[in-house]
């Protein structure tokens, strides 16, 4: 899967990141957080912020430590929340599988430049949207995704 945008979800404008299978065409949204949301548009935007952020926190630590990210996996949707695995190579050459939240690992994966995969159990489950059976649907969302700017997302967010 590849990341295909991110928006917002118009009834309850929460932040929506939404994964693309290029072969099948299908869409597969997930919501996440505003902040989560925001890591990601800088990265895929190629904004540098001016210190690490959480993400890039991690993955500097992953890789300082002798470890290389792998790959992420959304593994499974139990009452409409999502979880997934990140695999990290690490010296020895086994592979760790971490624990996260679907949006961090999203993040770690467009920072490591590492693939996205979606379990069949997930696909299975989830609601997906497929491009050429719900052609109009899938315009206007992504009409929506196209015209989102990274300023949007700061509209949500109130320093204190």
């Amino acid at each position: 899967m590849q990341v295909g945008g991110l928006g917002f979800d118009p009834r309850n404008l929460s932040p929506i990141v939404l994964l693309r299978d290029p072969e099948e065409m299908n869409f597969l949204p997930i919501w996440i957080g505003v902040f989560e949301a925001a890591a990601i548009a800088m990265e895929l935007q190629g904004a540098q912020p001016p210190r690490p952020m959480t993400h890039d926190l991690l993955r500097n630590a992953i890789e300082s430590l002798g470890g290389k990210l792998q790959k992420i996996i959304i593994n499974d949707v139990k009452d409409g929340t999502f979880f997934a695995l990140v695999d990290v190579e690490v010296k020895d050459g086994k592979t760790l599988s971490l624990d996260a939240r679907p949006s961090d690992a999203i993040a770690l994966a467009v920072r490591g430049h590492v693939p996205i995969f979606v379990s069949e159990v997930v696909m299975m489950q989830a609601k997906l949207v497929n491009s050429e059976k719900d052609a109009e649907e899938t315009k206007k969302f992504k009409d929506f995704i196209e015209n989102l700017r990274p300023e949007d997302f700061t509209k949500y967010y109130k320093e204190d």
